[in-house]
């Protein structure tokens, strides 16, 4: 496999561009690539905070979108714009410019983006009736955050369909995200079980991959195989347990421009957002807020942050670099921006969570922790690792603004949760001042309170960000409650709201923020959406009503004092999202009366707060709609879990006695196809090492083939 990744640098630059997508192996990025001619091609570049420039690609795109696709869109959305009072051929070139955002929060934010998504989505029948559906289509960017990044990645990467059938499948194509199979456990608690043995193999067989190239990995590539399973497009149910498809592997963020829906410019300009842990740092605690936060996009991995303003062609990340460029020019690497892997670095949150001293992973339940420190020890036994707990990426930006960039001397990054800082909703991409966006939408699906419920906090830190050391390189978050209990008693963390709706300057001095939390039901009902973060593994029925609600939730906005639906949220809706256009307009054009009267209702005005009694009767606490869900899967499974039991006490037996067999076993090399790997090992399996028993990273020493191409520093 290495030798034909060699022989492709040979080819064309398209050519080495292209996913392999034939086995698990192809997780393993290309080396020693011959690169493009030195002297001529930007690997690296730069801007500063006052002379903003976006890559050249995805100004094209967005722009090509909003001349076309995009305006079709808002006329599909408004119609002539008389049932908001306006007449939409002035607003004709004018449109605002909108970005979606979708937080970080597992699998519980996933589904969220995805629900709230379908409920903005014109070609949802319930969003387009009720006038929601639409919004999605004018928008033009996408951001997204640990679980919100995954759903941000399937979406492309599964060709954007309808939300519906990308969680759920459509009988045909599309299987759903199958999240009734635990990520770390998918064939139950047993490890050793025949399948969950070949699940691993198969993940192992991928990251070993990886590291047998010289490039370092940690926790965050087998997290980011098991990502890759349920979120990619060539894994179902038959094929879950089988070597049939590469799961994946092989499919490259970088690629997303080869979709047909990019293609035909139907979808937004999707970004990722990470966060970085300084080199020397090792913390193991929540961020501050000064280390530099990144953003993937198609074309880049970059950062806005002042201290850098600089982004790497995300084709050639992983390329060892200094000043700018290859350190060698005939060992470039292509294929490190693994959709999995990207997705995966955006949610690595292992260096809060995982314990060294005490061999655990802190909140997932133990069979997941089990599954995943199971995974980490058999990676430790066979390859390298650097820092265990991040996302180890060579540092493309060596040598670069070395009096203000905290890395610039460091060889490797370790990048981490995109929430690690407190920011748990993507916004910072969408307040850059060269993407000049007029209209934001924050999906807030985060857990701040006990009962995991938004209450505003992570706007709050992305605003103090913004106005402390982003002041000179983004816009500002308009007016916000002053704090998290300010947001619980005006009520807005319990229903849509509107920011920034009267800006005193033209153009406005920030953009207008709607505001869509996850809530509990409207109407009363048990509240089934805020589930924890860690929780990995859903029921279907659990999905089914959890997207429900959060549906329903999004089409029907609310009605003061009361528990009903607003009929006219669908055309509140609108107002809010074209209202910028006024501004555009010389002169500016007033407010008509239906909106303002939406403005009334869902606006907030810092002078007259609205308060918590305006939604009444929402319950807070979590009930399960489907209790009896992991008691069913038990004993469906039970006479499974006995056998791996006696099987477990019959390979101990054999353990024993077959010592001298065992011991020749062990140096054996892991083969080639993974329905083998459940016989191998069984001594390290049986008798494993804790994780904190393994040499440190730092006292590895680099293998000779290696250290050609990746330093130690």
């Amino acid at each position: 496999m290495s030798c034909l990744r060699t022989l492709i640098g040979f080819l064309a630059l398209p050519a080495i561009t292209a996913a392999f997508e034939d086995s698990v192996a192809d997780y393993a990025p290309a080396v020693n690539i011959p690169c493009p001619d030195l002297s001529t091609t930007e690997f690296v570049r730069e801007w500063t905070a006052s002379n903003q420039t976006l890559n050249p690609n995805e100004e094209e795109y967005v722009q090509t979108r909003l001349n076309s696709t995009i305006a079709q869109a808002w006329n599909d959305w408004l119609s002539d714009g008389s049932q908001l009072g306006y007449n939409t051929t002035s607003f004709q070139g004018h449109f605002p410019k909108i970005g979606l955002a979708i937080p970080g929060g597992g699998l519980r934010a996933a589904q969220f983006g995805a629900a709230a998504l379908s409920g903005i989505d014109a070609r949802n029948e319930s969003a387009k009736s009720a006038g929601t559906g639409g919004l999605l289509q004018v928008s033009s960017y996408l951001t997204g955050l640990s679980g919100g990044s995954w759903i941000t990645g399937s979406l492309f990467f599964n060709n954007f369909p309808t939300l519906g059938e990308l969680v759920f499948g459509n009988g045909n194509n599309l299987t759903g995200w199958l999240l009734d199979l635990a990520f770390a456990t998918p064939d139950g608690d047993d490890l050793f079980s025949e399948y969950n043995q070949y699940f691993y193999g198969s993940i192992l067989w991928s990251v070993m991959a990886k590291a047998d190239t010289g490039i370092d990995t940690s926790i965050t590539d087998p997290w980011a195989r098991m990502i890759s399973f349920h979120f990619l497009n060539q894994t179902n149910r038959q094929n879950f347990f089988t070597n049939d498809t590469a799961h994946g592997a092989g499919q490259l963020w970088s690629n997303i421009p080869n979709i047909p829906a990019w293609q035909q410019y139907e979808t937004p300009f999707p970004i990722l957002v990470t966060d970085s842990r300084p080199q020397g740092l090792n913390a193991t605690t929540a961020l501050t807020l000064d280390p530099t936060v990144y953003e993937i996009t198609p074309f880049e991995f970059a950062s806005y942050d002042p201290d850098l303003s600089a982004g790497v062609n995300l084709t050639f990340a992983g390329t060892p670099m200094t000043n700018k460029k290859p350190v060698n020019a005939t060992a470039c690497v292509t294929g490190f921006d693994q959709a999995g892997f990207m997705m995966g670095t955006s949610a690595s949150l292992f260096n809060q969570i995982l314990d060294f001293a005490h061999n655990t992973i802190q909140d997932f339940s133990q069979s997941d922790g089990n599954g995943l420190l199971y995974v980490l020890s058999r990676q430790l036994s066979e390859v390298r690792t650097r820092a265990d707990d991040v996302a180890n990426w060579p540092n493309p930006f060596n040598g670069v603004k070395t009096s203000t960039y905290d890395d610039s001397n460091s060889t490797w990054l370790s990048l981490i949760d995109g929430a690690s800082n407190g920011e748990n909703i993507p916004l910072g991409p969408l307040f850059v001042k060269a993407r000049a966006l007029d209209v934001i939408v924050p999906l807030d699906g985060s857990a701040d309170d006990s009962n995991n419920w938004p209450n505003g906090t992570d706007m709050l830190i992305t605003a103090e960000r913004l106005s402390s050391i982003l002041e000179a390189s983004h816009q500002q978050m308009p007016p916000l409650p002053q704090n998290a209990q300010a947001f619980i008693d005006t009520g807005v963390r319990e229903r849509a709201t509107f920011f920034g709706c009267d800006p005193t300057q033209n153009p406005p001095e920030f953009p207008l923020v709607i505001y869509i939390p996850n809530t509990p039901p409207f109407n009363g009902d048990d509240p089934a959406a805020n589930t924890g973060t860690f929780q990995l593994q859903y029921t279907p029925k659990q999905q089914q009503v959890l997207f429900d609600q959060i549906h329903n939730n999004t089409i029907s906005g609310f009605v003061p004092n009361t528990n009903d639906a607003d009929p006219n949220f669908g055309k509140c809706l609108q107002c809010a999202a074209v209202d910028r256009a006024r501004y555009k307009i010389s002169p500016v054009i007033n407010r008509s009366d239906f909106c303002q009267t939406c403005f009334t209702q869902y606006c907030y005005d810092p002078t007259h707060p609205p308060s918590l009694s305006e939604v009444p009767n929402r319950k807070q606490i979590f009930v399960d709609p489907d209790p009896q869900g992991l008691v069913n899967f038990l004993s469906e499974n039970k006479n499974k879990l006995i056998g791996g039991v006696v099987g477990l006490v019959i390979f101990i037996a054999l353990l024993i006695g077959g010592l001298v067999w065992w011991k020749k076993r062990r140096d054996k090399k892991f083969v080639a196809h993974y329905h083998q790997v459940s016989a191998l090992h069984e001594e390290e399996e049986l008798n494993m090492k804790t994780y904190s028993q393994y040499i440190r990273p730092e006292s590895y020493e680099i293998p000779a083939h290696r250290g050609s191409l990746y330093t130690d520093s």
